[in-house]
């Protein structure tokens, strides 16, 4: 039992400590972090559109699916008609909303790489290697999600199938008339209870696996570029994954807050009312696993493609 313990700190202390040769570079990037979000949120819109339709229960006619108007549709499941008007146009607040995810995921991911090195630079603050981790994602995510809260509100009201809004501008004034100021902030703590955590989980396991995966060696490795690729998908998909996994109930009760506006409290219980128990925490769960794994997976892939192939580049001129 003694053997089985000592072998388990020493994996922990692997998955907590950066090695030098797969530490960030994350001051030297800026911008690569901002395209890379921006080419995440590009493709995950449409996934982002289906996992706010179902987890908001809001009702898809097959009618107001355009590819189904000549197909019987008695036995097709409700959530593959919120994934075909995802897919349709009008996309609604399409622009606001790749804009809003990619600021939003560029300073969660450069602002926490950048804190993270700072932080284990400066070994005499004292923080253990986890710490190191968890304190920059944890601050910069939150503050991210409360300064983005309005924006994320209305355009999940905009994607409801019957709303009368057209662009973000309408939703956003009709919210703030109905609701007032702090109406623009209602479900910030479901969102940040939601948010947080999966970008703290996703954060953490991307930065354990770099410690953990074996590097990939350039020496007599023609495939080098290949394999180091290949590396950066597997630690990709591992931490998008663990990030979306424990997250779909807290997304399921900001989006009912949003609806009914509802505090936290009473938005529970109405679900808890409405389904008969907990069932309500697997709504969407499809479509959400898909719209929080893919875009967390590919914002970490394309930065680590982007600064692979910068780094290349100057080597060559060099």
């Amino acid at each position: 039992s003694r053997l089985i313990k000592k072998e388990s700190i020493l994996f922990l202390k692997r998955c907590t400590i950066m090695s030098d040769k797969g530490g960030s570079d994350a001051k030297d990037h800026p911008w690569k972090y901002l395209l890379a979000s921006a080419m995440a949120a590009m493709i995950n819109y449409p996934l982002w559109r289906a996992s706010a339709i179902g987890q908001s229960g809001f009702h898809v006619t097959s009618h107001q699916v355009s590819i189904l108007s000549r197909i019987n549709t008695s036995t097709l499941p409700k959530f593959a008609m919120q994934f075909l008007f995802a897919f349709q146009p009008p996309y609604k607040g399409m622009l606001a909303t790749v804009g809003g995810m990619t600021w939003a995921r560029a300073a969660i991911f450069y602002g926490s790489d950048v804190g993270k090195d700072f932080l284990k630079a400066n070994n005499n603050l004292g923080l253990n290697p986890v710490a190191a981790s968890f304190i920059p994602s944890l601050a910069v995510s939150t503050a991210v999600q409360i300064a983005n809260q309005p924006l994320i509100r209305s355009t999940i009201t905009l994607q409801n199938p019957s709303s009368q809004f057209s662009n973000i501008r309408q939703a956003m004034t009709y919210i703030f008339q109905e609701h007032g100021l702090r109406g623009l902030w209602h479900g910030t703590s479901a969102g940040i209870l939601k948010t947080v955590p999966k970008y703290c989980t996703a954060i953490y396991v991307k930065d354990a696996m770099e410690s953990v995966l074996p590097q990939v060696s350039k020496e007599n490795n023609p495939e080098y570029q290949r394999d180091k690729l290949f590396r950066s998908a597997c630690k990709s998909v591992i931490a998008g994954v663990a990030g979306a996994a424990l997250t779909n109930p807290l997304d399921v009760i900001r989006n009912e807050m949003f609806k009914t506006n509802y505090s936290l409290v009473d938005t529970v219980k109405h679900l808890h009312s409405k389904y008969g128990g907990y069932a309500w925490i697997t709504r969407g769960m499809g479509q959400n696993l898909l719209a929080v794994s893919v875009p967390v997976a590919c914002n970490i892939f394309f930065t680590d493609m982007l600064i692979h192939f910068s780094s290349k580049s100057k080597t060559s001129v060099g």
